[in-house]
């Protein structure tokens, strides 16, 4: 027969021992359904751009610039090839064409992205101090070229209820721009000094 102080003390610890058997088994069984329901769970898919603006060749060229300089003329070609679509689209509206007008205004957006993104490498570059004087330039001069053709689109352009905002905001982002270069040859310490003679 087992002592009466052992007996009690063995009835004190079988409790803890179910519990400790019980926690380790709910643990091993919560652990073999979580795969299980990890798998049946629907997972979110990434957050997608509505539309992405540039075309995968231009995606690749624009990864594959090694300079910044490369990179701001690229944008700037990209937003010239959306302006001469526009020119195309308005040039030959078709009345039974329904998506003519959503077609301007995504050509639009693209634009806007890309003179954004330009503008935005330009400021990088002056910031690491890199020379883009070049690539500045063209960016200018080919924003000054796009401003008037955008701006004179407003009053009278066919279609614009459809692309009215995106027309605003291109307009604003090449003027955002053309002031950004401004700035940035002011604040660009490559530029080359001229010397008396």
């Amino acid at each position: 027969m087992i002592p009466q102080k052992e007996a009690r003390q063995t009835m004190r610890t079988a409790p803890r021992m179910c519990s400790r058997l019980l926690s380790v088994a709910l643990a091993a069984a919560i652990a073999a359904l979580a795969p299980a329901r990890a798998a049946a769970a629907p997972r979110p898919s990434p957050q997608k751009p509505d539309k992405d603006y540039l075309s995968d060749a231009e995606s690749d060229e624009i990864r594959d610039a090694v300079t910044y300089s490369a990179k701001i003329k690229l944008f700037v070609q990209f937003a010239g090839d959306r302006v001469l679509k526009i020119k195309y689209e308005l040039a030959h509206l078709d009345p039974t064409d329904r998506r003519q007008g959503e077609r301007i205004n995504d050509l639009l957006n693209a634009y806007a992205g890309c003179i954004d993104d330009g503008d935005e490498i330009v400021g990088v570059a002056v910031d690491k101090q890199v020379d883009v004087h070049d690539a500045m330039k063209i960016f200018d001069a080919r924003a000054k070229e796009f401003l008037p053709y955008l701006q004179g689109l407003e009053p009278s352009a066919p279609l614009l209820d459809d692309y009215k905002d995106n027309l605003d905001d291109a307009i604003e982002s090449t003027q955002d721009a053309i002031s950004d270069l401004v700035d940035a040859v002011k604040e660009d310490s490559t530029a080359p000094v001229r010397r008396k003679q």
